[in-house]
Parts: structure tokens; C-alpha cells; sequence
């Protein structure tokens, strides 16, 4: 038994309605505050996740390279016959002097 009650079917429509504009005044107001975000973490010059990795990467790297050359300079010099006479420049006003192993030899 359906009764055919024109106020209840205007009270109804009008409830329909305020739901879909609540949604679309929902849908806008996520859009505005999206994008303030956004602007807000672009003025912040945050990098992304991708940059951030590629660059711990590359760190990582020249980590691994710097260790490399460190130990290749170590084996380097640890060879006598790879390590330079030290040589001592004179100051004003001052002559310049040998080594002090140089004065010991014959």
C-alpha cells in the first residue's frame, strides 16, 4: 500500500539532492586542500623517493670506489722503492738544507 503522499516525494528528492551536492562540495574542497599541499611541499624543495634513492646510490658508490683507491694508495706506498725523498723548501731569508738522511751517507 503505497500512498501517493507529494510531500514526502518533494521531502525526498530535496534529501537527493543535498546528498549529491554535499558530495560534490566533499569531492571540491579535497581537491583545494590537495592542492595546497602540494604547493606547500614544492615551496618545502623536498625531493622525491626516486631522486633520494638514485643519489644514496650514487653515495654508495663513490663509497665503494673511495675505500678501492684508499687501499690501492696503501699497497702503493707501503712499497719501498714507491716512496718519494721528502724534500724541504727554504724559508725567507733561510738557506736550503738536505734531507736529514742525506747528511748520514758517505
Amino acid at each position: 500500500m503505497q500512498t501517493d503522499n507529494r510531500f514526502l516525494n518533494d521531502l525526498s528528492k530535496l534529501a537527493t539532492g543535498a546528498a549529491g551536492a554535499v558530495q560534490g562540495l566533499k569531492q571540491e574542497i579535497e581537491t583545494l586542500v590537495r592542492q595546497r599541499l602540494e604547493k606547500l611541499l614544492a615551496d618545502l624543495d623536498l625531493v622525491q623517493r626516486e631522486e633520494f634513492e638514485a643519489v644514496r646510490e650514487m653515495a654508495r658508490k663513490a663509497r665503494e670506489e673511495n675505500e678501492s683507491l684508499l687501499a690501492r694508495i696503501a699497497a702503493l706506498e707501503g712499497k719501498p722503492a714507491a716512496k718519494p725523498v721528502p724534500r724541504r723548501t727554504a724559508a725567507k731569508g733561510e738557506a736550503a738544507r738536505p734531507p736529514a738522511d742525506a747528511a748520514k751517507k758517505p
